[in-house]
Protein backbone atom coordinates (compact mmCIF):
# COMPACT_ATOMS: atom_id res chain seq x y z
CA UNK A 1 0.00 0.00 0.00
CA UNK A 2 1.22 3.52 -1.12
CA UNK A 3 1.29 6.40 1.04
CA UNK A 4 -0.65 9.08 0.37
CA UNK A 5 0.74 12.07 0.12
CA UNK A 6 -0.72 16.21 0.56
CA UNK A 7 -0.47 16.43 -3.49
CA UNK A 8 -3.18 13.42 -4.11
CA UNK A 9 -5.74 15.61 -4.11
CA UNK A 10 -4.59 18.06 -6.63
CA UNK A 11 -5.06 15.51 -8.96
CA UNK A 12 -8.49 15.72 -9.57
CA UNK A 13 -7.97 19.64 -9.77
CA UNK A 14 -5.99 19.91 -12.62
CA UNK A 15 -8.28 16.62 -14.84
CA UNK A 16 -10.91 18.99 -14.38
CA UNK A 17 -9.04 21.81 -15.95
CA UNK A 18 -8.16 19.94 -18.77
CA UNK A 19 -11.65 19.12 -19.82
CA UNK A 20 -12.89 22.35 -19.30
CA UNK A 21 -10.15 23.15 -21.61
CA UNK A 22 -11.19 21.25 -23.67
CA UNK A 23 -15.23 22.53 -23.94
CA UNK A 24 -13.48 25.96 -23.91
CA UNK A 25 -11.23 25.19 -27.63
CA UNK A 26 -14.80 23.20 -28.34
CA UNK A 27 -16.77 26.51 -28.14
CA UNK A 28 -13.62 28.84 -29.51
CA UNK A 29 -13.24 26.89 -32.60
CA UNK A 30 -17.18 27.11 -33.27
CA UNK A 31 -17.62 30.89 -32.62
CA UNK A 32 -14.02 31.57 -33.51
CA UNK A 33 -14.19 29.82 -36.98
CA UNK A 34 -17.88 31.22 -37.82
CA UNK A 35 -16.55 34.89 -36.76
CA UNK A 36 -13.48 34.52 -38.92
CA UNK A 37 -15.14 33.10 -41.35
CA UNK A 38 -18.22 35.92 -41.50
CA UNK A 39 -15.42 38.45 -41.42
CA UNK A 40 -12.90 36.99 -43.63
CA UNK A 41 -13.71 34.12 -45.62
CA UNK A 42 -11.67 31.00 -45.50
CA UNK A 43 -8.49 32.87 -44.24
CA UNK A 44 -10.61 33.75 -41.14
CA UNK A 45 -11.94 30.56 -40.46
CA UNK A 46 -8.17 29.26 -40.46
CA UNK A 47 -6.87 31.57 -37.99
CA UNK A 48 -9.91 31.02 -36.07
CA UNK A 49 -9.24 27.02 -35.35
CA UNK A 50 -5.67 27.52 -35.29
CA UNK A 51 -6.23 29.57 -32.18
CA UNK A 52 -8.71 27.17 -30.45
CA UNK A 53 -5.98 24.50 -31.30
CA UNK A 54 -3.20 26.93 -29.67
CA UNK A 55 -5.45 27.59 -26.59
CA UNK A 56 -6.23 24.16 -26.13
CA UNK A 57 -2.91 23.05 -26.58
CA UNK A 58 -1.13 25.85 -24.58
CA UNK A 59 -3.92 25.12 -21.60
CA UNK A 60 -3.55 21.44 -21.79
CA UNK A 61 0.14 21.62 -21.32
CA UNK A 62 0.24 23.39 -18.26
CA UNK A 63 -2.16 21.08 -16.45
CA UNK A 64 -0.26 17.88 -17.82
CA UNK A 65 2.74 19.99 -16.32
CA UNK A 66 1.85 20.27 -12.97
CA UNK A 67 0.32 16.01 -13.07
CA UNK A 68 4.08 15.20 -13.91
CA UNK A 69 5.72 16.88 -12.05
CA UNK A 70 3.80 15.60 -9.11
CA UNK A 71 4.77 12.38 -10.25
CA UNK A 72 8.15 12.90 -11.34
CA UNK A 73 9.09 14.53 -7.99
CA UNK A 74 7.25 11.49 -5.69
CA UNK A 75 4.32 14.34 -4.48
CA UNK A 76 6.81 16.53 -2.84
CA UNK A 77 6.18 20.11 -4.07
CA UNK A 78 9.65 21.47 -2.86
CA UNK A 79 12.34 19.03 -5.16
CA UNK A 80 14.03 20.60 -8.27
CA UNK A 81 12.13 17.46 -10.33
CA UNK A 82 8.59 19.71 -9.58
CA UNK A 83 10.14 22.97 -10.20
CA UNK A 84 12.17 21.43 -13.46
CA UNK A 85 9.37 19.96 -14.81
CA UNK A 86 7.03 22.93 -14.27
CA UNK A 87 10.20 25.17 -15.79
CA UNK A 88 10.85 22.72 -18.95
CA UNK A 89 7.58 22.69 -20.53
CA UNK A 90 6.95 26.65 -20.15
CA UNK A 91 9.96 26.37 -22.02
CA UNK A 92 8.63 24.14 -24.15
CA UNK A 93 5.37 26.11 -24.81
CA UNK A 94 7.11 29.65 -25.22
CA UNK A 95 9.11 27.87 -27.95
CA UNK A 96 6.33 26.22 -29.55
CA UNK A 97 4.44 29.65 -29.48
CA UNK A 98 7.08 31.05 -31.52
CA UNK A 99 7.68 28.50 -33.42
CA UNK A 100 4.35 28.36 -34.89
CA UNK A 101 4.05 32.34 -35.38
CA UNK A 102 6.86 33.03 -37.60
CA UNK A 103 5.32 29.94 -39.25
CA UNK A 104 2.24 31.30 -39.94
CA UNK A 105 3.71 35.01 -40.67
CA UNK A 106 2.81 36.49 -43.83
CA UNK A 107 0.96 33.62 -44.69
CA UNK A 108 -2.33 34.13 -47.00
CA UNK A 109 -4.21 31.55 -45.86
CA UNK A 110 -4.17 32.83 -42.40
CA UNK A 111 -5.78 36.30 -41.16
CA UNK A 112 -3.77 37.17 -38.13
CA UNK A 113 -6.44 39.39 -36.55
CA UNK A 114 -8.77 36.57 -36.51
CA UNK A 115 -6.10 34.57 -35.01
CA UNK A 116 -5.05 37.03 -32.56
CA UNK A 117 -8.01 37.52 -31.03
CA UNK A 118 -8.84 33.86 -30.80
CA UNK A 119 -5.20 33.42 -29.26
CA UNK A 120 -5.97 35.90 -26.39
CA UNK A 121 -9.70 34.93 -25.75
CA UNK A 122 -8.36 31.66 -25.36
CA UNK A 123 -5.56 32.37 -23.19
CA UNK A 124 -7.93 34.45 -20.98
CA UNK A 125 -10.65 31.58 -20.63
CA UNK A 126 -7.93 29.47 -19.70
CA UNK A 127 -6.94 31.67 -17.18
CA UNK A 128 -10.32 32.02 -15.72
CA UNK A 129 -10.51 27.88 -15.43
CA UNK A 130 -7.69 27.82 -13.75
CA UNK A 131 -8.57 30.17 -10.92
CA UNK A 132 -12.13 28.63 -10.57
CA UNK A 133 -10.80 25.35 -10.66
CA UNK A 134 -8.28 26.03 -8.01
CA UNK A 135 -10.74 28.89 -6.27
CA UNK A 136 -13.70 25.82 -5.64
CA UNK A 137 -11.50 22.55 -5.50
CA UNK A 138 -11.31 22.02 -1.97
CA UNK A 139 -7.86 20.52 -0.73
CA UNK A 140 -7.57 19.22 2.60
CA UNK A 141 -4.58 20.20 4.38
CA UNK A 142 -3.15 17.99 7.40
CA UNK A 143 -2.17 20.60 10.16
CA UNK A 144 -3.00 19.63 13.60
CA UNK A 145 -4.84 22.32 14.84
CA UNK A 146 -4.66 23.63 19.12
CA UNK A 147 -7.37 21.61 21.29
CA UNK A 148 -7.64 19.12 18.09
CA UNK A 149 -7.26 15.35 20.25
CA UNK A 150 -4.94 13.87 17.05
CA UNK A 151 -2.06 16.86 17.89
CA UNK A 152 0.70 15.41 20.32
CA UNK A 153 0.40 19.49 21.99
CA UNK A 154 -3.48 18.36 23.03
CA UNK A 155 -1.98 16.93 26.17
CA UNK A 156 0.07 19.97 26.88
CA UNK A 157 -0.20 22.08 30.28
CA UNK A 158 -2.39 25.32 29.63
CA UNK A 159 0.93 28.25 28.63
CA UNK A 160 3.19 25.55 28.27
CA UNK A 161 4.48 24.73 24.42
CA UNK A 162 6.51 21.37 25.81
CA UNK A 163 4.31 18.33 24.94
CA UNK A 164 3.66 15.96 28.43
CA UNK A 165 5.36 12.85 27.91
Amino acid sequence: MTTPNGLDHITPLFRRILVQGALLAGALAVVGGLVGFLLAGGPGLAGGLIGAVMSVVFCGLTAVSVLLAIRFSGGQMISGAFFGTIMGMFLVKFVLFIVVLVLLKDRDWVDTPVLAVAIIVGVIGSLVIDVTVIAKGRVPIDVPLPGDGSSSFASAEPGSAEPRA
